[in-house]
């Protein structure tokens, strides 16, 4: 099976970081404007999920979860999750280190689109 998310070196050092500061964490991509539309980090719980969401997979252990709208835009896309130095305009938990989560995307090859991990909801 092929993973939809992962996490490069460089998000997984900040992962672990904010791990040994915050505890269990979350990941929630929406489908907003600006800087509403970056990955957003939280502690696990603190984001309020609904049964408009999907849960991809996990990097480092911590669930990341899509508005289903904008899970639309992106079924065709593998995610990669990473971290780059400057600080964004959101809640997530990462921006006052001075860092910030960005996702980069490319699309699936015909063998991992027949072969995906599959998507969790809410209700499951």
């Amino acid at each position: 099976m092929y993973k939809r998310i992962e996490a490069d070196e460089k998000a997984i050092a900040l992962i672990n970081e904010l791990k040994g500061r915050y505890g269990a964490l979350m990941f929630h991509q929406s489908g907003g404007c600006c800087d509403g539309s970056q990955p957003m980090c939280f502690e696990k719980g603190d984001f309020k999920l609904g049964y408009s969401d999907v849960c991809l997979g996990e990097v480092e252990g911590c669930e990341f979860w899509m508005s289903k709208d904008q899970f639309e835009y992106w079924q065709h896309t593998h995610l990669t999750l990473t971290a780059v130095d400057g600080r964004g305009a959101s809640f997530s938990l990462e921006i006052p280190l001075g860092k910030r989560f960005i996702i980069e995307s490319r699309l699936y090859t015909p063998q991992e689109r027949e072969n995906l991990t599959p998507l969790r909801y809410l209700e499951d």
